[in-house]
């Protein structure tokens, strides 16, 4: 099927599922309200083999050093799929099936898909990495970009994290965990119970953020957007905390937006 542009429909609610723009959602309408950050690289993009940072983009798979592009000197981010054009599997009105089969500069083959489902209050979004043949380790996450602000006043991000990742002056985890500190944030935080994020447009809506992943990063240190990242491991994590695909066991995660007006 082709890669061009998804639109999701029910109740009030639209979303565009863009498969031909690095598999992102690239918006989320509300009462014809724009959530998310509009431009080619806002949305929501997913952040698949990897999340965040890999630190000088080398992460170590046994005794084999991989070396990843760095599109963010001196640092790999955001894995690579945001960057290709994924297919469309099935498309109804409420719900998208698209795929990205892995390609270099990834060592690996692998297929992945994110299922897109929505309902008058909520958008689940479900990510799963395969691979048919060798196995390697892996990230699923996704990069949203809310907006701000909606016309009234500015977002307020509320959550409970049981810790903090201590940042390094290179952006990236030190491997100790302090107390949660206040923002303006690019950090990540535990949350083992599952990510649960408030966001809140006063006089106008609320929306949650959910996962069964217990890490997340948020990063507000921008004008225009807040993002809420949900995500399979931390920053760094191929190189701290790996997670195997394997022909018989993929990863796979989950996220659901679900939102009201107040």
């Amino acid at each position: 099927m082709s890669n061009e542009d998804i639109t999701l429909t029910a109740g009030d609610a639209e979303v565009t599922v863009q498969p031909g723009n690095g598999g992102r959602i690239g918006g989320l309408r509300v009462g014809g309200t724009e959530l998310l950050r509009q431009g080619e690289r806002f949305g929501c993009f997913p952040m698949v083999p990897w999340c965040g940072r890999i630190r000088d983009g080398r992460f170590r798979d046994g005794a084999t050093v991989h070396q990843m592009p760095l599109n963010s000197p001196p640092h790999a981010i955001h894995g690579t799929v945001r960057d290709g054009v994924w297919r469309t599997a099935r498309a109804t009105a409420d719900e998208a099936v698209i795929t990205y089969d892995l390609v270099d500069p990834w060592p690996w083959s692998g297929r992945v898909t994110q299922v897109v489902g929505l309902t008058g209050d909520s958008l689940t979004l479900t990510m799963s990495v395969e691979t048919y043949e060798t196995s390697f380790p892996a990230q699923i996450g996704w990069h949203p970009w809310f907006n701000r602000n909606l016309g009234g006043e500015g977002v307020r991000v509320e959550f409970d994290a049981a810790w903090q990742e201590e940042r390094g002056e290179d952006h990236l985890p030190t491997g100790h965990r302090v107390d949660p500190k206040p923002g303006p944030w690019d950090d990540c935080f535990g949350m083992p119970g599952g990510v649960d994020v408030t966001l809140t447009w006063p006089g106008q809506l609320e929306l949650k953020v959910a996962s069964r992943e217990q890490w997340m990063v948020v990063y507000d240190e921008q004008e225009a957007a807040v993002c809420v990242e949900p995500q399979t491991g931390p920053p760094d994590g191929l190189n701290s905390h790996p997670r195997l695909v394997t022909p018989i066991d993929p990863l796979e995660a989950t996220t659901t937006w679900t939102w009201r007006r107040i």
